[in-house]
């Protein structure tokens, strides 16, 4: 009989420490209201360079895929390029933009809106040669070299494609030679001297 009384006053006590719970709950204060968050404007403008229709052949037949190749920058000197393949062109194109985004590098914009020298990048059997050019000259480049040059915010340029006009390719040419620019301060660095000196 003791050891049931004893039951009986373990359970009285955990229902008064429930009570007490509950009420402690009812003395806080109403759960905020939380403000749906807006989302956040794209800091990367992307732009197709060439969506192109790939094929591969089986013992079954031909299987048909998208190929969506895209430039992503920041209109600052930061771009990359990326490849994207799948069933559809929306979802080729977001995988384009992803890889674009792992692949970002940094060029060199002088004065905010050329380069600083002559430069001639290659891929494969294109190649495009670029040369700065003055204030108010504008972008005088055509197709894919146009859309990396304008994704990576040079403003004033002059460039040629040489060779072969694959897009891809070009715009790999175009992304090499803006990559292999120097500035005057990497290069006295690199001679070990002042940049009055050269």
């Amino acid at each position: 009989m003791e050891e049931n009384k004893e039951i009986v006053t373990e359970t009285v006590e955990t229902t008064e420490e429930v009570k007490e719970v509950k009420q402690n709950n009812k003395d806080r204060k109403p759960r905020r209201d939380f403000k749906k968050r807006e989302p956040q404007k794209k800091l990367l403008e992307e732009k197709v360079i060439a969506i192109t229709r790939v094929t591969k052949v089986t013992k079954g037949g031909r299987h048909f895929r998208f190929s969506a190749t895209m430039v992503v920058g920041d209109g600052k000197g930061l771009v990359g390029i990326g490849t994207g393949k799948s069933m559809e062109v929306p979802e080729a194109i977001k995988k384009g933009i992803q890889a674009a985004n792992k692949n970002l590098v940094k060029v060199n914009i002088v004065d905010g809106r050329t380069i600083s020298h002559e430069q001639t990048g290659k891929c494969g059997r294109a190649a495009v040669l670029l040369k700065p050019a003055k204030e108010g000259t504008g972008i005088i480049a055509g197709g894919a070299a146009r859309a990396v040059l304008e994704i990576a915010g040079v403003k004033d340029i002059v460039s040629k494609s040489l060779g072969s006009n694959t897009q891809v390719n070009v715009a790999k040419a175009t992304l090499e030679a803006l990559k292999s620019q120097r500035t005057a301060e990497h290069v006295a660095e690199l001679r070990g001297k002042k940049v009055e000196e050269l």
